[in-house]
């Protein structure tokens, strides 16, 4: 089982939030129902476009945020979860 952290109580940087992307191949970010893949693999985009879909307008770590093998979800939408959940 993964690590929780309550967002609420947590604040996490951006500098911060970018590190959580060491190690990753894949990067999802959810804003509603639009899914933004990118492959930290092959073709990492900059730093700038990374934290653009990580970080929130509170200036921290958007929530949800989930580490699942070598890919990060960053955002809720059901149907994007149950793709790259199941």
């Amino acid at each position: 089982m993964g690590e929780t952290v309550d967002a609420n109580k947590v604040r996490i940087a951006p500098e911060v939030a970018l590190k959580l992307l060491d190690g990753m191949e894949q990067f999802v970010a959810i804003k509603g129902k639009k899914v933004v893949e990118f492959d930290l693999k092959d073709d990492r985009p900059d730093d700038s476009v990374l934290l653009s879909h990580l970080i929130g307008p509170t200036g921290n770590l958007r929530a949800p945020t989930a580490k699942v093998g070598k890919m990060l979800i960053v955002g809720f939408n059901e149907e994007a979860y149950q793709k790259y959940l199941t």
